[in-house]
């Protein structure tokens, strides 16, 4: 492997970038998985080791969220459950299916969101005040957490933006405890992931790990974004950041 001072600066910065876009909207994984690729992993390798610094980024995005009481205990396990189960069918996936399906499915996923921004953007930023359902009032929810949890588990890549559209679209969350609560599901199936991976020694720990010290400054700086933030400041960049998505998914 490569370790020179360019490598591990381009893991440490496209870390810290991606940290701040997966807290915000999704997508980070974008460009984490080139710059390991760089480094000369194949694609599989690369996405597994991309888990490490997705694990820790969100860990320190959680304990932000929840220490400025922007996520509640009673919201957590309803919205663990479909989407650890979904996270467990999607690593195991990872693990074995072809490569080939990795860039038909990203793209899907990024311009599936495009457009629900463009054609329903309140689907996805619900006005404010809006109250949010519980899952057990939304069985669709439940089934769009599971669709997540197996896109996140097998791919990574976008899963941000899968959960936003479960759990603002279905359950009508606003921005911020949605991606408070998108965080928790991501630590869950991506801890899950991970097991996985390390199970079948696809992992590569310190590229990952330098990737991670990105990652979680980035996403602890974003939380105190978001926290300040106007929520159509937060509507906006998550379009910006799908249409980014869906054209680095079309040039991968």
């Amino acid at each position: 492997m490569d370790y020179s001072v360019f490598t591990i600066s381009l893991l440490i910065g496209t870390g810290f970038i991606a940290g701040i876009i997966n807290t915000l909207a999704g997508g980070g994984s974008n460009l984490t998985l080139p710059a390991l690729m760089v480094m000369g992993m194949p694609a599989d390798i690369a996405n597994a080791t991309n888990r490490v610094g997705v694990f820790l980024q969100n860990v320190s995005a959680t304990l932000g969220f929840r220490k400025a009481k922007k996520l509640d205990n009673a919201d957590i396990l309803p919205v663990m459950i479909p989407s650890l189960l979904g996270g467990v069918v999607g690593a195991f996936a990872a693990s074995y299916a072809p490569e080939v399906w990795l860039k038909p499915l990203l793209l899907s996923a990024m311009i599936g969101m495009t457009l629900l921004m463009i054609i329903r953007p309140a689907l996805v930023a619900p006005p404010e005040g809006t109250v949010p359902f519980k899952v057990s009032q939304k069985p669709s929810a439940w089934v769009a957490l599971f669709v997540a949890g197996v896109y996140g588990g097998f791919v990574q890549a976008g899963v941000g933006f899968i959960l936003i559209a479960a759990l603002a679209g279905t359950l009508r969350y606003d921005l911020v405890r949605t991606n408070a609560l998108k965080m928790v599901c991501t630590l869950g199936f991506t801890a899950l992931a991970l097991g996985v991976f390390i199970w079948n020694d696809q992992i590569l720990w310190l590229p990952g790990l330098i990737l991670a010290s990105g990652t979680m400054l980035g996403s602890h700086l974003a939380v105190k974004f978001a926290l300040k933030a106007n929520p159509n400041h937060l509507k906006w960049f998550l379009f910006v950041m799908t249409v980014c998505g869906s054209v680095a998914a079309l040039m991968s």
